[in-house]
C-alpha cells in the first residue's frame, strides 16, 4: 500500500528579543493629530455659524420689538392708508411718514407673521418710538382713528346736514332729509366716510327704534301712523328739554288731541316762520295769528310734518304717556313748568310765571350811562 506523504513542516521563527522596542508607524502619528485638529476647527466653524445665528437672531427680534422712530411732531403721526392700497405703497406711506425706518423690513415682517393680507384702510395714529410689531398689528387689527359726529335731540333736518357737512372728516354732499327721520345720537365715523352714507345710517336707526316702540305702544293713541308718532313726538321734544317731563308734557298734547283742542304750541309757530331756525326774540302777536299751516294755535290736529328730529325719550313719551287729565302747562321759572287740568288753574300758574317774568327783568340793569 501506498503511504500518504506527510506534510513538511515549517521551520520554527527565531524568537524575537523581548528587550528590543517595537517600532511605531510613521503614518498612525501622524494621522491621529490631523484629525483632532480638524474636528477642532468644525466645532468652531459650528460655533460661529451659531453665534452668527444668535446674533441674526437677536437684531430681527429688536428690529421688530425694538422701540422705532421719533414722531417728528408732538407725540404722535397720523397716517391716512386709502382703501385699496397695495402692501408696498403702504410700507412707502409708513416709511415718508417717518413712523418705520424701513420698507423693506416692514415688507419683510408683514409676509413673515401672515398680516400682509391683512391689512386694512383708513386712519391711523402711532405714537412716537412705536415699534414695527405695533405698527404692524394696529394696521392689521383695523385699529382705525374714530370720530365723532352728534346730532343733539330737537335740531330740524337743514341743521343735521349743517353739521354733516361742517365735519372735516367726511366726503361728498348730502340732501337734506325729511323732517324728523333722523336719530339724534352720536355717531363713530371715519375719515374719509361719505356723508350720505352717515346720514342713511342715522336714518336706518330711526326706523328700527321707532319700529320697535311702535310694536310696544299704549293702546288707544289718537294717532295712527308712526309719521303721526314722530311729529306729536317733535312738539314734545321742542316744548321741554327735561326729560322727565316729556311723558307728561306728551299727555297733555294727547289729552287734547282727543278732546278736539287745539295743540297751542309755540314752537310750531316759529317752524312755520323759519323752518326751526331761532327767532332770537320772543313771538310778535302779528306772529300768533299769522297763518301756517304748522301754526297749532290756528289748526286743530298735529301739523302736516314733524318740525324738528326728536330723540329716544320723546318718542317714547308720546308712545307711552303717563297717565294725566292735565291739558294746559306754562314755564315754572326753573327750566321746568307746571300743569293743570282746568283753565282756570292754568290761568293762576300762568300769572306766577308772569310775576317771575316781572320780577327778573327788576332785576336786570339798564344798560347806557
Amino acid at each position: 500500500m501506498s503511504r500518504k506523504p506527510s506534510p513538511q513542516r515549517r521551520a520554527p521563527r527565531p524568537a524575537q528579543k523581548t528587550g528590543a522596542p517595537r517600532k511605531a508607524n510613521p503614518r498612525r502619528r501622524e494621522t491621529a493629530p490631523v484629525g483632532r485638529r480638524i474636528a477642532a476647527m468644525g466645532g468652531g466653524l459650528l460655533t460661529m455659524l451659531g453665534l452668527a445665528a444668535l446674533v441674526v437672531v437677536l437684531g430681527a427680534v429688536w428690529i421688530y420689538q425694538g422701540p422705532g422712530p421719533a414722531a417728528r411732531s408732538g407725540d404722535q403721526t397720523t397716517v391716512v392708508l386709502r382703501r385699496g392700497a397695495s402692501l408696498p405703497e403702504i410700507a412707502s406711506s409708513l416709511e415718508q411718514a417717518g413712523v418705520i425706518r424701513s420698507s423693506s423690513l416692514f415688507l419683510t415682517a408683514a409676509q413673515t407673521t401672515g398680516a400682509a393680507r391683512k391689512l386694512k384702510a383708513g386712519e391711523y395714529e402711532f405714537a412716537s418710538h412705536a415699534s414695527l410689531r405695533q405698527v404692524l398689528a394696529k394696521i392689521r387689527d383695523g385699529k382705525i382713528v374714530r370720530h365723532q359726529v352728534t346730532i343733539a335731540e330737537g335740531l330740524t333736518s337743514d341743521m343735521v346736514v349743517d353739521i354733516l357737512m361742517r365735519a372735516p372728516e367726511l366726503t361728498g354732499t348730502v340732501p337734506t332729509p325729511p323732517e324728523g327721520s333722523v336719530l339724534p345720537e352720536t355717531y363713530q365715523v371715519q375719515r374719509g366716510e361719505d356723508r350720505a352714507a352717515v346720514l342713511q345710517r342715522m336714518m336706518d336707526d330711526r326706523d328700527a327704534l321707532l319700529d320697535k316702540l311702535w310694536a310696544q305702544r299704549q293702546p288707544g293713541l289718537p294717532f295712527e301712523t308712526k309719521d303721526q308718532a314722530v311729529t306729536l313726538a317733535s312738539i314734545v321734544e321742542k316744548e321741554t328739554g327735561l326729560a322727565r317731563e316729556r311723558p307728561h308734557v306728551a299727555a297733555v298734547f294727547i289729552n287734547r288731541l282727543r278732546q278736539g283742542v287745539r295743540l297751542g304750541s309755540d314752537p310750531t309757530i316759529i317752524y312755520g316762520l323759519t323752518r326751526g331756525r331761532p327767532l332770537g326774540r320772543g313771538i310778535l302777536q302779528s306772529e300768533l295769528q299769522r297763518e301756517t299751516p304748522y301754526n297749532t294755535y290756528l289748526i286743530t290736529g298735529l301739523p302736516p310734518t314733524p318740525i324738528a328730529n326728536p330723540g329716544k325719550a320723546a318718542l317714547e313719551a308720546v308712545l307711552n304717556p303717563m297717565k294725566s287729565d292735565d291739558l294746559y302747562f306754562v314755564a315754572d321759572g326753573t327750566g321746568g313748568h307746571v300743569f293743570a287740568s282746568t283753565y282756570e288753574a292754568h290761568e293762576r300758574n300762568v300769572a306766577k310765571w308772569r310775576q317771575v317774568e316781572r320780577s327778573k327783568a327788576a332785576k336786570t340793569p339798564l344798560s347806557g350811562g
